[in-house]
């Protein structure tokens, strides 16, 4: 069975819509190697619609020379949930699960050896930690406060108890904030 973690970058108030604001504080090694070791393990790669069609173009065109962290998200398995798109054209290994459904979900978990690892994909983390799917919460709090914007937990979302499993922070006022659902 695999074990599906998540990161987000959110803000001091939860914001985590297109994260042009991380631009300020730069990416700085100490993050990258914490999201390597996110991603080390993982066979597959879990995306909500519009991640995915946002980060195809961005990382299709990028080798090891660019990123270090290229390679994986062109090569691993990719998965897209989603109830408009009728294929997953367009990215290399990319594969259409359909729409969020919480049984076609346990089955792919169910169906993976290793880790499975997801980023923004705000609406199906959500309903992954909802639906006691979601293994791993990974948090990068950015110092900076929006007062706008789609946020992790929205105001009248329902209670959502989590353990906190790790923590560390970084030179530009970053901090990783890893969690489990409560109980685990």
């Amino acid at each position: 069975m695999g074990t599906i973690k998540a990161h987000e970058f959110t803000t001091l108030d939860g914001v985590i819509g297109a994260p042009t604001w991380t631009f300020d504080y730069g990416f700085t090694d100490e993050m990258g190697d914490s999201i390597g070791r996110l991603t080390s393990g993982s066979e597959a790669i879990i995306f909500g619609r519009t991640t995915w069609e946002e980060s195809g173009p961005a990382w299709s065109s990028r080798d090891m020379a660019d990123d270090p962290g290229a390679p994986f998200f062109n090569e691993t398995p990719k998965y897209v949930v989603s109830g408009t798109r009728t294929d997953a054209e367009g990215w290399s290994n990319s594969h259409l699960l359909g729409a969020y459904d919480v049984e076609t979900i346990r089955t792919f978990k169910n169906g993976i050896d290793g880790g499975i690892y997801t980023y923004g994909s705000g609406t199906l983390v959500r309903a992954l930690l909802a639906d006691g799917l979601l293994d791993e919460l990974h948090l990068y709090v950015f110092p900076v406060a929006l007062g706008e914007g789609p946020r992790m937990f929205p105001e009248g979302a329902p209670r959502t108890a989590l353990t906190l499993a790790q923590s560390e922070s970084f030179g530009n006022g970053v901090v990783h904030l890893a969690y489990t659902p409560a109980g685990f």
